[in-house]
């Protein structure tokens, strides 16, 4: 970490006095509507962004005629904002709106566009605040003249409308309040070092380091250090609070100072509140997938018992629903203790992805922090967090004893939000290949997991927001093979009829009817799973390996005890393990799996673990090849986003090229904060010591010409992306408009990879500028070839997709190459 210079020092504190404070809102545009579509598939349309990418985007003028996906005649309208500031048009549907500033001088400047996918400002994109949440200030340099601005509308965007503002801020470098994440302080238990997250914003073209945060509440202070805050950035950073003297019911006052080398750049304050004992209440803490302060709440148990562990009820929100406001939605109940996690965002990634790692952080936490009956453990949730329970019950079924949820829809292929439905079905190979990736996501195909739990289905009859059906649906479909489920629909209930569509008695009677059974109580497992390495294990069995990568992949078996024989069939299993706890040590057992040759083994040591191995017999072998595909890493392109990940961007290429790079890191990083809430390191390729970021996921961006950091993390890499060209084991492609997304294991870690946004030359790499890789569900191969082209042709212009081997090589069956 690089100290600021004197001289950098001396201009934030001239800039800052030269800043003029005022409001600039954009109220004369143009709209052109279908012009893009993007989902929660790697593939994606958008004429505009092709043509931008292309360089024959012309300037739009009021009536220009152009053509959109429909191959339909539309003109750019002229629009203006409303009274409110607000863009309405039906032109903004799937579209974009064009509107230009004419700045007196170069400068820099806050950007807060409302209901937008994203912008581009200059050509450059940047994140957008698709559910108008109003706090994403994106610090942005205007040049002198005319500057351009083009705003992406989703299909919902116009509905609300977008509005947009320059701000010219009286400060360059401070603290923003408006979107902190807070702790509650909470009588009995520890306050003395809670964390608080807050943002940084830097409205400087050089990066900040040498920072600290400081707070004081009541008269206790403490001080951390804050990462560097890019050039032209904003992060979210944590402070710690000492809130030990707050015994006071109600809301104390901290102070936040933002200092750099002990001189004062900024001071904030924010509210901490004490809650009073019984309370609902809110904690914070460091996740481990990116360092950032995440929060879950929680409804305590009502007088709980001495020495008595309690139930766990876990319970996930619905959209736009704050963790807090889904705990309080709850009574207390006398015999457990209720947990939300956040998803991340009141929206964040539907349960699915990042959302998923979130509540199985927080359940984690939830075990340590209460130590709850391990028998008695539940999941529910209500509408988004009823897809929630439908998709974490049947992606983890052995954490489970029984299941409830409430108004929701089972699969995103299904039911959607801004981000679309997963497609469900394919026309043609490279499409069904995509399509792989997003396999997890399907909980209709992984329903039979629910065999292990109780179901309990709840939903109102008059839901207009998810129809009834959905819950119809998965009660026909359990009544074909689960003998344990109940279901009750409530006459007249809207999707929201009071606490009652949550806080249902009959829910919390039907939990208390079941526990979860121990690893060697159960002697039958019907299992499947998308993807080991999302969810591998069940009870005593677990899928190392899969014979075709993303195809689901199912054990049957039956531990017969009496017999000491393990039994069943398997699919699409290359590898798998057995816990064979349920044996004494020395016990002659037997293995017979798939009809093929039975397997004698003798049992060495109490709770061992076998191995076994698919071929044209199943054998006994060793692990699986930490080097290999396997629970601990399996893929896809998203995979490396879960370990702390580290953005590496390349400054060796041509001017436009390394700004590219900058710029599409940033974007990534801006997309993340307010997806997923969370703070990434940007890092120059030249400054990357893959030593100071062990076991840590790297997303790089540019190519092997361009990112100095390419050679030493992609050795052995069968992909290889140059100025002009593509290699891929043995297939070639050329041209200076390829783009791809590809992923590779880390070669001096275990567990994390590599994540490669690249492209062949300045039109191939801002091909790659979408990240609808963030969407919730959106399936992405292990690696990804395209051309510019797929912006305008779809699924043609993909020119390979597909998987590693288990070895992580290049397999032909693994992959499709377009002709």
């Amino acid at each position: 970490m690089k100290f600021l210079s004197l001289g950098l020092l001396l201009f934030i504190s001239s800039f800052t006095a030269a800043l003029s404070q005022n409001t600039h809102y954009f109220s004369e545009g143009l709209a052109a509507g279908g012009l893009h579509q993007y989902g929660r598939e790697a593939i994606y349309k958008d004429l505009l962004a092709y043509d931008l990418n292309n360089g024959t985007l012309a300037t739009p003028g009021q009536n220009d005629i152009l053509s959109n996906l429909s191959g339909e005649k539309v003109t750019w309208e002229a629009i203006k904002a409303d009274s409110l500031h607000r863009f309405r048009s039906r032109e903004l549907a799937n579209g974009y709106l064009y509107f230009t500033y004419n700045s007196k001088k170069k400068q820099t400047a806050l950007l807060n566009v409302t209901g937008n996918d994203m912008v581009y400002v200059n050509g450059s994109p940047h994140g957008g605040d698709i559910y108008r949440y109003g706090w994403m200030d994106i610090p942005v340099e205007l040049k002198k003249g005319k500057n351009e601005f083009y705003v992406r509308v989703g299909r919902f965007g116009r509905y609300g409308g977008i509005v947009a503002k320059l701000d010219f801020p009286t400060k360059n470098v401070y603290l923003n309040p408006a979107d902190v994440t807070m702790p509650h302080v909470v009588p009995g238990l520890k306050n003395d070092s809670l964390w608080v997250g807050i943002v940084v914003a830097n409205i400087t073209n050089q990066p900040l380091s040498a920072l600290t945060l400081s707070s004081e509440v009541l008269g206790r202070k403490m001080t951390v250090s804050v990462p560097e805050i890019p050039a032209l950035g904003m992060r979210k950073v944590g402070a710690l609070i000492d809130g030990s003297k707050a015994g006071t019911i109600g809301k104390q006052s901290v102070s936040l100072v933002l200092a750099q080398n002990g001189k004062t750049i900024d001071t904030k304050s924010v509210e901490l509140e004490t809650i009073a004992p019984g309370k609902h209440y809110s904690r914070t803490f460091v996740s481990e997938m990116d360092g950032s302060v995440q929060y879950y709440s929680v409804a305590p148990q009502l007088d709980p018992k001495p020495g008595v562990a309690p139930a766990l009820f876990f319970s996930v929100h619905g959209a736009e629903v704050p963790a807090i406001n889904q705990a309080r939605a709850y009574k207390s109940k006398d015999w457990g203790v209720l947990v939300a996690p956040t998803n991340r965002r009141p929206r964040g990634f539907n349960w699915e992805d990042w959302g998923r790692l979130d509540a199985l952080e927080v359940l984690g936490i939830a075990k340590q922090t209460f130590a709850p009956d391990p028998e008695k453990i539940y999941l529910t949730g209500h509408s988004m967090g009823g897809h929630g329970t439908w998709f974490l019950g049947a992606t983890y079924p052995g954490n489970w004893a029984a299941i409830a949820p409430c108004a929701g829809y089972p699969t995103l292929s299904s039911y959607g939000s801004h981000d679309g439905m997963i497609p469900d079905s394919a026309g043609s190979p490279m499409e069904a290949m995509l399509l792989r990736a997003s396999n997890p996501s399907n909980v209709l195909a992984l329903a039979k997991n629910y065999k292990a739990l109780g179901v309990y289905i709840n939903h109102g009859d008059a839901d207009r927001t998810v129809s009834v059906e959905y819950a119809r649906q998965m009660k026909n479909l359990l009544a074909t093979f689960h003998p344990d489920f109940s279901y009750y629909e409530y006459p007249g209930g809207s999707h929201w009829y009071g606490d009652i569509s949550v806080d249902w008695p009959p829910i919390f009677d039907f939990f208390s009817w079941h526990t979860l059974a121990r690893d060697t109580a159960v002697a039958y497992l019907d299992f499947t799973t998308g993807n080991p390495g999302i969810s591998g294990r069940m009870k005593w069995a677990t899928i190392h390996q899969q014979q075709e990568p993303l195809l689901f992949s199912t054990i049957q078996l039956d531990l017969d005890k009496e017999k000491k024989r393990v039994s069943g069939t398997t699919q699409n299993v290359a590898a798998m393990s057995l816990d064979l706890e349920a044996f004494e040590a020395g016990t002659e057992i037997q293995i017979d799996l798939d009809s093929l040759s039975a397997l004698p083994y003798t049992v060495k040591s109490q709770n061992e673990t076998i191995f076994l191995e698919k071929g044209d017999q199943w054998k006994i072998s060793s692990a699986p090849n930490a080097r290999e595909k396997g629970i601990h890493r399996s893929g896809t392109f998203k995979e490396p986003f879960n370990h702390r990940m580290v953005f590496v961007y390349g400054t060796q290429g041509s001017a436009q090229e390394s700004a590219w790079a900058a710029d599409k890191a940033k974007f990534d990083a801006e997309s993340w904060y307010y997806r997923g809430n969370g703070a990434i390191d940007l890092i120059k390729d030249t400054d990357f010591d893959p030593k100071k970021y062990p076991d840590q996921g790297v997303v790089l961006y540019g190519n092997a010409d361009t990112n100095s950091a390419w050679p030493e993390l992609l050795s052995g890499c069968p992909i290889k992306v140059t100025n002009g060209g593509i290699s891929a084991g043995n297939n070639t492609f050329t041209g200076t408009d390829l783009a791809a997304y590809f992923m590779w294991p880390r070669q001096d870690s275990e567990t994390a990879s590599i994540a490669v946004v690249s492209g062949t030359g300045l039109k191939g790499l801002s091909a790659s500028n979408a990240n609808q890789y963030f969407s919730g569900g959106s399936g992405f191969p292990d690696f990804m070839i395209f051309s510019n082209d797929m912006l305008r042709d779809g699924v043609s212009g993909v020119k390979m997709a597909g998987f590693y081997g288990n070895d992580w090589s290049l397999q032909k069956a693994g992959m499709v190459v377009a002709e």
